[in-house]
């Protein structure tokens, strides 16, 4: 495995030199696009919605649509915008993981203790164990920043982000039955149907 990321856990004066792996890896098969008549891969090329011509990569800027027009953006407004680099992922509070909704957890990656860094990794690991909570932290991955938690699993300390509270939708726009009177015998008959189809949750199957 390669680190993706590199540099430590901060929280308190505690700073521990940790790296970072992906703990998942895409299984999707990848399908290129054919000229069925030739067997040719078919090419994409940049073309311009005015004047129907390939634009070269120099020529392409990027732009925000607002009110009716495109606002341009150039190399500076993106460094602007971004979040001061930083190599820390810094712990904020310590929280209760049941209290966080599942619909916020993101991507995993293994955190493995870098030189110099194994006694405080471990002691933030059974400290995590014993305390029950996990480390609520912000770090910058390239250059966005990211929300994420710190938990014990096993011997090893896992980091997943999280969605920000804005990324997730409302449900206000569902259209949602209202509750219906539900008789005694149509409950035993639905929980009876749970009891002969229920097993043991095996991912592998």
């Amino acid at each position: 495995m390669r680190a993706i990321w590199s540099g430590s856990i901060g929280f308190g004066l505690v700073n521990i030199p940790v790296k970072l792996y992906p703990a998942v890896q895409d299984s999707r098969i990848e399908l290129d696009m054919l000229d069925s008549r030739t067997g040719s891969r078919i090419q994409y090329k940049r073309v311009s919605e005015k004047s129907g011509k390939e634009v070269p990569w120099e020529q392409i800027t990027k732009g925000y649509y607002y009110n009716e027009e495109y606002v341009l953006l150039d190399e500076s407004d993106f460094e602007a915008a971004s979040p001061k680099k930083s190599k820390i992922i810094e712990i904020e509070s310590f929280v209760d993981e049941q209290q966080i909704d599942d619909m916020y957890f993101e991507v995993p990656y293994f955190i493995e203790p870098a030189k110099g860094g194994e006694k405080a990794y471990q002691l933030l690991l059974k400290a995590l164990e014993k305390s029950k909570k996990s480390g609520l932290s912000r770090f910058i991955l390239r250059t966005q920043e990211h929300l994420a938690i710190i938990r014990p699993k096993g011997k090893y300390l896992l980091l997943q982000k999280l969605r920000f509270e804005e990324e997730l939708r409302s449900p206000s726009e569902m259209k949602i039955p209202p509750a219906v009177q539900i008789n005694p015998k149509e409950m035993t008959m639905a929980m009876s149907l749970i009891r002969q189809h229920q097993a043991k949750f095996d991912i592998s199957k």
